[in-house]
């Protein structure tokens, strides 16, 4: 069959773009199962320790991330975890109401309790925006981290047993200071809290610390204690500990069958040795 040139320049134009549509399929495809193949999928970190503990600066420093900057802008770390802070947001609604953060100390009781407990405060939109973040967080299973107090065992609990609902695998890492230094760094704080709620928080953290080591357990639990900066062999050996939790594979059976279900749903070839490799990876089989 002779093919005129028009016929002839139209199939392999064709052809060019059958090869060019199955590369960006292809591609497309390798960016849905990215998600997937993220660092840190399915790992959950709780942060625990009373104010001026220097959790951010640890979170930091364990897991190579910053704290949240502002409401509506969430950190990353470099192992792939997404830092949770109502903090910032509680701040940035404040100076919306007019309240300096650093007018806190000077507070009455009373004017302290008005701006932080109703649910039209400050402190409840911060909340609800939480709850918002850590939704959009969960629904792709991504790594997170859960910057809090520690002093509310029971909201620990609550929350430790929902993301492990969800197939999260669970770690607490537990700043600790002396209430010396948590004093001193509360002084010099933009948000200042009354010296008072500083000693009180960081003596409910310190009475729950055996509460969460039975609760999370000896292997899912470390305390680094950042009273100085600069820390000691100790400190370093509990931060590698942490990172190894978020490099291992998931273990919750809840996590596995959702990494096989979300593999199956994106259609991803269970004989291609690549995604052999990172499965192994995510669930310690090949």
């Amino acid at each position: 069959m002779i093919f005129s040139e028009s016929k002839l320049l139209q199939i392999i134009k064709e052809e060019v773009m059958y090869h060019e549509q199955r590369k960006i399929n292809e591609a497309i495809e390798e960016l849905i199962l990215e998600g997937i193949y993220d660092p840190g999928i399915l790992k959950c970190i709780f942060m625990a320790g009373g104010p001026g503990s220097g959790k951010s600066f640890t979170a930091g420093k364990v897991f190579g991330g910053t704290a949240v900057k502002n409401a509506t802008n969430q950190a990353g770390t470099t192992l792939g975890l997404r830092i949770i802070n109502s903090d910032p947001a509680f701040e940035m609604y404040l100076k919306k109401v007019g309240v300096s953060p650093g007018d806190l100390a000077a507070m009455s009781d009373e004017d302290f309790k008005a701006v932080t407990e109703p649910k039209d405060s400050p402190r409840g939109k911060a909340s609800k925006m939480k709850k918002v973040q850590q939704s959009a967080t969960q629904i792709g299973r991504i790594g997170m981290i859960i910057d809090g107090t520690g002093d509310d065992l029971a909201k620990i609990k609550a929350k430790k047993a929902k993301v492990e609902a969800l197939g999260y695998d669970t770690f607490m890492v537990f700043v600790n200071t002396t209430i010396e230094m948590a004093q001193d760094r509360n002084r010099k704080r933009e948000r200042v809290l009354p010296e008072s709620l500083v000693e009180e928080i960081w003596t409910d953290v310190q009475a729950n610390l055996g509460e969460f080591k039975s609760l999370f357990g000896g292997g899912n639990m470390v305390v680094i204690d950042n009273t100085e900066y600069e820390w000691s062999s100790t400190e370093v050996e509990a931060a590698g500990a942490a990172v190894s939790f978020v490099q291992s594979p998931v273990t919750n059976p809840i996590g596995k069958q959702w990494i096989e279900d979300a593999l199956a749903d994106k259609g991803a070839d269970p004989d291609d040795r690549w995604v052999q490799k990172q499965k192994a990876k995510l669930l310690g089989s090949a």
